[in-house]
């Protein structure tokens, strides 16, 4: 399957609620949830029962797409939390969470996951002090990511620069807003991860 380059608010739209995929923009009156909140299409949708099966699809689907996954990363990413010990559902959350790009993004060097991901693969990020252009790279407890420093002299830098007062960091990452370095002081845990998906719906479509 290919990666969806078309308009993500479409996204949004079929699962019928904000994902966050086009950062401050779904946040304002331009969201496409916010002017039009109806899935795409001519048609108006038909009033349907969904069946658990297509319940268990949507929430994977609402999962993989706000991380901007293929299917076979997301599946790979569950085979990995089914041979963790603990629950399966909090494991692959974790998982995903701990993704180079998604901390990136949860550091608010970029406005979404896709900017994120943008930004690791053109080489601006390091991690213990080596680049790397690997966005799916599993951090880990300890972890130091900072930018190149070549990439400090670019605009976007400094406008990150300007903008890193107002975001708000997890708990379970240190960030120094001066020198836009941070380090991974945990595994996050459920409560810190705010996205509205209901993991054991997850766990119950891959166990079929």
């Amino acid at each position: 399957m290919a990666r969806y380059i078309g308009p993500v608010c479409r996204i949004c739209r079929r699962q019928g609620e904000k994902l966050m995929l086009k950062g401050a923009r779904c946040t304002s009156r331009k969201c496409a949830m916010e002017r039009r909140n109806l899935p795409p299409g001519q048609q108006r949708p038909r009033r349907r029962k969904i069946s658990d099966r297509g319940l268990q699809l949507r929430e994977k689907q609402k999962a993989r797409q706000s991380y901007g996954l293929l299917e076979r990363q997301f599946h790979r990413h569950f085979a990995e939390a089914e041979k963790r010990p603990g629950i399966t559902g909090e494991n692959l959350l974790q998982i995903l969470e701990m993704r180079l790009d998604n901390v990136v993004y949860r550091l608010g060097f970029a406005d979404s996951r896709r900017q994120a991901r943008q930004i690791v693969r053109h080489g601006h990020i390091t991690l213990n002090g080596r680049k790397t252009d690997i966005p799916s790279c599993a951090v880990k407890a300890g972890d130091v990511i900072a930018w190149v420093e070549k990439s400090t002299t670019a605009e976007y830098y400094k406008r990150v620069a300007q903008q890193i007062p107002d975001k708000i960091v997890p708990n379970w990452l240190s960030l120094d807003r001066e020198k836009l370095s941070a380090q991974i002081l945990a595994p996050p845990s459920r409560s810190d991860i705010d996205l509205r998906i209901d993991e054991k719906l997850i766990v119950e479509y891959y166990s079929r």
